[in-house]
C-alpha cells in the first residue's frame, strides 16, 4: 500500500516524479545542501534511498524488496516517510526524517 501523490505532497512538500521504469521517485533538499532521493515501486515492492552530501558526495544508497507499506507523518516539529517491509522470515521498517534533519533508520530482524 502507498499513499498516491496528492497525499506525499500534502506530508512532505514536494511532488513525486516517474522514471523511466515506472517508478515513483521523490527527491528532499535539506538547508545545508544535502539530497535524499527515495525511489518506490508498488507492483515490485521495491524501495531505494540514496542520500548525497552538501559535496555531492553519496553518503548511502540503500535498496531492499519486500515492501508492505509506505506511509508520511507530517507534525510541526517533523516529517517522515515510514517504509514497512516483510521479507518471508524478516520483517522491519525504515524510517525517513526528512525535516528538520535528514535521517534514516533502518530495524530488520528475523520474526
Amino acid at each position: 500500500m502507498i499513499p498516491d501523490d496528492e497525499e506525499v505532497y500534502e506530508a512532505v512538500g514536494e511532488w513525486p516524479d516517474s522514471d523511466e521504469d515506472g517508478a515513483r521517485v521523490l527527491t528532499v533538499r535539506d538547508a545545508g545542501g544535502q539530497s535524499l532521493t527515495l525511489s518506490y515501486d508498488g507492483l515490485a515492492r521495491s524501495v531505494r534511498i540514496r542520500w548525497v552530501n552538501d559535496r555531492g558526495i553519496e553518503m548511502m544508497d540503500f535498496f531492499r524488496e519486500g515492501a508492505t507499506r509506505l506511509s508520511t507523518t507530517s507534525e510541526q516539529s517533523a516529517k517522515h516517510i515510514l517504509i514497512d517491509f516483510h521479507t518471508g522470515e524478516c520483517a522491519g521498517t525504515t524510517e525517513i526524517q526528512l525535516t528538520p534533519r535528514l535521517s534514516v533508520r533502518d530495524r530488520l530482524l528475523f520474526q
